[in-house]
């Protein structure tokens, strides 16, 4: 559940479409780079941010905005 908040969050930041394109662009950008489709998935900065920061509750109130910004590109 932590999880999809902190995706939430996210979506709210980016204010809901661009969210949406730039996970896209994201995942189809490492899929070109030669990723498989899972791993394609779990470098999206988006879904690192919220993988890392499952079982810690009180991230969400910790976090700053755009934190995503720092697990771009700091592939697996």
């Amino acid at each position: 559940m932590n999880h999809e908040n902190i995706h939430i969050q996210q979506e709210i930041e980016l204010l809901i479409l661009p969210f949406y394109i730039w996970y896209l662009t994201e995942y189809f950008l490492y899929r070109l780079q030669g990723m498989s489709k899972i791993k394609a998935y779990h470098n999206i900065s988006f879904e690192k941010e919220a993988y890392q920061n499952d079982f810690n509750l009180h991230y969400l109130s910790e976090r700053k905005c755009f934190s995503f910004f720092k697990y771009l590109k700091k592939s697996k």
